[in-house]
Order: C-alpha cells, then structure tokens, then sequence
C-alpha cells in the first residue's frame, strides 16, 4: 500500500511550484529585456563604428554621373571612322662642352694668406655691411 501524501504536504508542493512558475515568468521576462538590451547596443556600436570608419558625409551618390561626364567622347564617338596614326618624333640635340672652362677663365681670381684671429670674422662681418649698403 501507498502512502498517501498529506493536505500539507500537497499545498508545500503546490506551493514550491507556483514560486518556480513564477521564477521562470521573472527570468524569461528579464531575458527578454536583456536581448532588446543587447541589439540596442550592438546598433549603437555599429552606428558610432560606421561614423568613425565609414564614408564621410561629403561624399555624394551622384559619383556615378561624374564619372560618365567623362565618358562622353567615347559615347558620341563613331567607331566606323578609322583612328588615326600616331607618329613617334625623336629629336637628339647635343650637349656643349667645355663651355664650364671658358666661363671661369672670365671670373676675377685673388689670391692670399690668411691668418686667423679672433677679429678676423667680426671683420668680415663690418665689411659685408659696408659692401651691401653701397
């Protein structure tokens, strides 16, 4: 024979089921307010990710239409007339020489010791002064 379970024993289990149904309804809930959570941040990071890599707002659609601008010729053109020959002209010319020697034989030369001393580059400090002045 089966023991047969108390009123008291059935309103405790009746009891623990309905705190676990309950339990399972908060938890469902508050998962299903984590996932709007979650794709609420994954767009944000996909927004802020798109503004900071993707292509600036300057940028116009109509890229397409200034590029065919371009095109025209090859659009307009008949492609029954026969291009034209292209000729390749070469022209050698020759380098002067000894033209270098003949230019510094012109220039006037000095020649001299020098001697350092100490005034020596405030002198020619003076006389380039005195030389740009005239």
């Amino acid at each position: 024979m089966k023991p047969t379970p108390t009123t008291s024993a059935v309103t405790s289990a009746e009891d623990t089921v309905a705190t676990l149904q309950q339990q399972i309804r908060r938890l469902e809930q508050e998962k299903a307010e984590l996932a709007l959570k979650l794709a609420w941040y994954e767009e944000k990071f996909r927004l802020s990710q798109q503004k900071r890599f993707g292509s600036s707002s300057e940028r116009t659609n109509s890229e397409g239409e200034q590029l065919r601008l371009f095109d025209e010729p090859e659009l307009v053109a008949d492609p029954a007339v026969e291009e034209p020959t292209m000729e390749t002209i070469t022209i050698h010319r020759k380098k002067k020489q000894g033209d270098r020697d003949k230019k510094l034989k012109e220039l006037p030369v000095e020649r001299g010791n020098l001697q350092y001393s100490p005034q020596l580059p405030q002198q020619w400090i003076n006389d380039t002064k005195e030389h740009w002045k005239t």
